[in-house]
């Protein structure tokens, strides 16, 4: 089967309808940061900061909770009827939000909210659906609606709020998750049944590779979260800056991120540099956390380090997972996201943790002294990962006189192949193969070639 350089429409497609869907977990999370605090005081309850506290860091912990089951889940029963289900479930707990008359019943909405929790499914279905050229570009559609959605929140909630209030947005919320189906029902196709091996869970979560990836999708979330807790303040102080103005700052860097970061992913997949890439992405977020320990003085050093440290997250956003989906086994691909997932949501609720005490007991600098330092012992343990797997796609039409369901389970056990279709109307095997492992001579007697 020839490789092509170009996506093709229903790669786009399925790209821009998953980048959604991803989008949309996330929205739940941002949307109400910047106003929940200031309309839970009007709520019985609402004077415990902890309990408010809790409203908006249970979600999260829910995350972590329900990412490995619905991985797993997606493993065995499919990922579209597992994703559907987490959305309905993510529905269900906004309307409970929408509805709640204060805020320990808001803090019941958001945890089934985060119940939710389709982020393992939806990224292993991009890897199901796109070949192995294109899925890092698929996973930066994907990763980026992160950022996106960030700096967006910031702009529409005292917007959403101003207009429709708390519970509207909750409603707002709820109807997004339901158009969300529609979207996947109609837009992203089902992927094909794939043969390979079965791989024990335990196998997964052991895997030297894997961990250093969960490692880093685990620090990069928890630098994440705990420098917004000091960037904030810090835009404030020196930018003269009101906090309903940020989006300025913010949503500009972003986009500006996303020109600087496209170039970087097309030059990983073309030139086979995926690891230099991720790694020199590490190093620039090193850079930035450092760079935010003196320069903070200046509006446009602030800006500036926010555009660099947007590139380095966006490009580490679309490789992590990427890179999880080469490695991982392609029976245990949705268990292997489900760890990966975990270990990000982890990230988000022990950051913004981190970075509160820190800042409160120690310094705003502290902050960055810290995730300054994390990031660097990640660089440190990147340096030794492996590159990427040489994974190729190709078809071989097969013998008549060969028995299929016996092709099926030899095939699956040939050195070097990691996914296998074979189609009973055309007599087709259709192969995702290590090319460093891969025995064609094997495969060639197996199917009755000539």
């Amino acid at each position: 089967m020839a490789d092509t350089d170009k996506m093709t429409p229903a790669e786009r497609r399925t790209g821009a309808a998953l980048a959604g869907i991803f989008g949309l977990r996330m929205l739940g999370l941002f949307l109400i940061l910047p106003v929940f605090a200031v309309h839970a005081r009007g709520l019985p309850g609402g004077d415990n900061l902890a309990l408010v506290g809790l409203a908006l860091g249970i979600y999260g912990l829910t995350q972590a909770c329900f990412q490995i089951p619905f991985g797993m889940a997606s493993d065995r029963f499919g990922r579209k009827p597992v994703i559907i289900f987490g959305l309905l479930l993510f529905a269900a707990g906004s309307a409970l939000a929408a509805m709640a008359s204060s805020v320990q019943w808001i803090v019941i909405g958001r945890a089934l909210q985060g119940a939710g929790a389709i982020s393992a499914a939806v990224t292993a279905l991009a890897a199901d659906l796109t070949r192995e050229q294109h899925r890092t570009k698929v996973m930066a559609m994907i990763g980026s609606s992160i950022g996106l959605v960030f700096a967006l929140s910031l702009v529409a909630a005292p917007v959403l709020y101003a207009a429709i209030g708390m519970a509207g947005i909750f409603w707002f919320t709820a109807g997004l998750a339901l158009l969300a189906i529609v979207v996947l029902r109609r837009a992203v196709p089902t992927p094909p049944r794939v043969e390979a091996k079965m791989v024990r869970f335990s196998g997964v979560l052991r895997d030297m590779q894997l961990l250093r990836l969960n490692l880093g999708i685990f620090t990069l979330h928890l630098v994440q979260m705990a420098m917004f807790v000091v960037v904030p303040a810090a835009l404030v102080a020196q930018g003269d800056l009101p906090i309903a103005a940020h989006w300025k700052i913010y949503l500009p860097a972003v986009l500006a991120s996303f020109a600087l970061m496209i170039p970087a992913i097309i030059v990983a997949e073309r030139k086979n540099l995926l690891k230099p890439v991720f790694v020199a992405a590490i190093g620039l977020l090193v850079l930035t956390q450092v760079g935010f320990i003196f320069g903070r003085s200046q509006l446009w050093q602030m800006a500036a380090l926010l555009v660099a440290f947007f590139v380095a997250f966006n490009i580490l956003e679309a490789t992590l997972p990427s890179l999880v989906s080469r490695v991982a086994p392609p029976k245990a691909k949705g268990a292997a996201l489900g760890i990966y997932n975990t270990h990000q949501s982890l990230g988000l609720f022990l950051g913004a943790s981190l970075g509160g005490w820190l800042s409160q007991h120690v310094s705003a600098d502290a902050v960055f002294v810290v995730t300054a330092a994390l990031a660097a012992l990640w660089l440190g343990v990147a340096l030794t990962m492996l590159p990427p797997p040489k994974v190729a796609a190709r078809s071989y039409p097969i013998h008549p006189a060969v028995d299929l369901d016996e092709l099926r389970a030899k095939i699956v056990e040939l050195p070097g192949v990691r996914e296998a279709v074979v189609e009973t109307e055309s007599r087709m095997a259709h192969l995702k193969i290590n090319l460093d492992r891969w025995d064609e001579a094997r495969l060639q007697q197996l199917i009755g070639a000539d």
